[in-house]
């Protein structure tokens, strides 16, 4: 059965859904696409779009370590943008994040996120180890 996850380091969902799916034995992990947004909700970067790469990439990088994982446990990646040119030029700032062996990634222009100051959302899947793995009751206690 699937286990939705919400670390508190992260902005608190507003709507129906969770920051985090994990299914099977908690291994792999389904990540909410992830925008810029600081903790307390507030848009990083606004027109920026490296600063927005940056700061969602930071964003899944919270997530997953809130749970024992890291960027090189990431499998899958699917960028929505709306600028692609933009987007394609922030190659960079991926590579301080991702070493090989790379995940897959799709990416796809879109005409806007539910904002009009955000530039790019980026959800993930992630396969995290089970002997690194910290199930999320655990990993809200060692939070507080």
């Amino acid at each position: 059965m699937a286990q939705a996850h919400n670390p508190a380091q992260l902005w608190a969902p507003f709507g129906a859904f969770s920051q985090m799916v994990l299914a099977g034995e908690g291994q792999t992990v389904h990540l909410k696409g992830q925008v810029s947004l600081d903790p307390d909700g507030a848009v990083v970067g606004a027109d920026d779009m490296p600063e927005q790469v940056r700061q969602v990439l930071s964003n899944i990088e919270t997530a997953l370590g809130s749970i024992g994982g890291r960027m090189g446990d990431v499998v899958s990646l699917t960028h929505y943008t709306t600028d692609i040119a933009a987007f394609m030029a922030c190659g960079e700032i991926r590579g301080r994040f991702f070493a090989p062996p790379y995940p897959v990634t799709t990416t796809v222009e879109v005409s806007a996120l539910y904002r009009p100051d955000l530039l790019i959302e980026i959800t993930a899947v992630a396969e995290i180890p089970q002997d690194r793995f910290v199930p999320p009751s655990e990993a809200q206690a060692m939070h507080r």
